[in-house]
């Protein structure tokens, strides 16, 4: 009890700051935002035509200009530019509206609509992305959390899940520094996904390829390409793979595209071209035109990585300076992403984000990264460093600590 007596009153002089810190979202901060500014001059009232001499400003394109393209085949990883569709500026968007074409229509290997079945799921590996949760209860899909092992996708459960249930439509990875782990799927696990059997004929993965370049040093995770394995292995149509340029340009101004077989690219063609007539192509020039080529846009997220980098190092040095060795939380040590991952004793995760609330400083929702919002063992907290300043992560970062600290000593008082 004198434990939590002394840490009520670290606590109490913490509210006293009167703080106000935001830690729940992974945006760019504004110096990273600042890095794509001259993009805004490179079309222009006089110059706005592709290479190919197509005028930006007029309807057509549907799937994207040329340029475009050939920078997402290479983002995408996929084989030609027939495997690729650049859209408009959210991820997240085309995520969503390739569910709901499936819901409504089917994908090009379904017999018949998801939303004429009695019952459609997906696995949802946990802790995961919440937006990717939202999306399967916005259209009634089950989710079934499959735990993460050891850091990675629990292969063998999914393997047997989707191998007995009909159902089971889909699954959601972020393979490269996920969120929130910060962690990449092994190749060995890439190849199995690619291979392994599923009961659905229109079962498909959801590659989320959200931080594929977002290293923060040299020392980077390589993952093996999954559509390639998917091909490898007979199952060309299994995969979308998705990604946009959100925290690589203007958060709310890039370009996102979607890949997969020709077979799947055609059907998401046929049902764009009654949705629209033409993404915004002056967006997408402006981005090829800054980038050159995929190579450009690696030299680029390198001057991202620099101006995260130490904020990712303040998150990490503070948790291990205050609770390293003590048994209270362990947490993740990405190379690249946007996220670390935070895990709590059993039952306490809740406790410290209401906690922290009370100091002012916002976490994100803990349970978040589960769907449903439940996190059965009540222990992973999201942190997001990238947009508060280095000495508001310090701040932050002091507040969460004391909060589980304490937290774990009313649990156990």
């Amino acid at each position: 009890m004198a434990e939590v007596a002394t840490l009520k009153g670290l606590y109490e002089e913490a509210k006293a700051k009167n703080l106000a810190l935001d830690m729940t979202r992974g945006k760019p901060g504004t110096e990273q935002l600042d890095l794509t500014l001259p993009m805004l001059d490179l079309v222009t009232s006089s110059d706005y035509k592709t290479v190919g001499g197509a005028d930006t400003r007029n309807y057509g394109g549907i799937d994207g200009i040329p340029e475009a393209k050939e920078l997402f085949k290479a983002f995408l990883e996929v084989d030609s530019i027939d495997e690729v569709v650049v859209g408009g500026n959210s991820s997240l968007t085309l995520m969503h509206d390739t569910i709901a074409r499936c819901v409504s229509h089917g994908n090009s290997s379904s017999s018949e609509p998801w939303g004429k079945l009695a019952k459609v799921k997906f696995i949802c590996p946990s802790p995961g992305y919440d937006r990717h949760f939202a999306i399967c209860e916005h259209f009634g899909i089950e989710m079934i959390t499959v735990e993460n092992k050891n850091n990675d996708l629990d292969i063998e459960k999914i393997e047997e899940l989707v191998s007995n249930d009909e159902s089971i439509k889909g699954i959601w990875v972020v393979p490269k520094y996920g969120n929130p782990t910060g962690t990449s799927v092994a190749n060995t696990i890439v190849d199995r996904l690619a291979n392994m059997s599923t009961a659905a004929s229109d079962f498909r993965i959801f590659w989320d390829n959200a931080y594929t370049v977002h290293h923060l040093s040299d020392h980077v995770d390589e993952i093996k390409n999954i559509f390639s394995a998917c091909k490898a292995a007979g199952n060309d149509d299994r995969v979308f793979i998705l990604g946009s340029t959100s925290k690589i340009t203007f958060a709310g101004a890039g370009v996102a595209a979607i890949g997969g077989s020709v077979s799947n690219m055609n059907w998401l063609r046929s049902h764009l071209s009654i949705s629209t007539i033409g993404p915004d192509k002056i967006n997408q020039l402006r981005h090829t035109r800054f980038f050159g080529n995929f190579d450009g846009l690696k030299e680029h997220m390198k001057k991202h990585g620099a101006l995260i980098k130490p904020k990712f190092e303040v998150v990490t040095s503070i948790l291990e300076e205050k609770l390293g060795g003590r048994g209270l939380a362990t947490w993740t040590n990405p190379k690249g992403g946007y996220f670390i991952s935070l895990d709590t004793n059993e039952g306490c995760a809740k406790r410290v984000v209401e906690l922290a609330a009370q100091v002012g400083v916002k976490l994100t929702a803990a349970g978040a990264t589960f769907p449903y919002k439940n996190d059965p063992k009540d222990t992973n907290i999201r942190l997001a460093p990238t947009l508060p300043s280095i000495d508001e992560i310090k701040q932050a970062m002091e507040i969460v600590c004391l909060c589980i600290e304490l937290a774990d000593a009313e649990k156990n008082a």
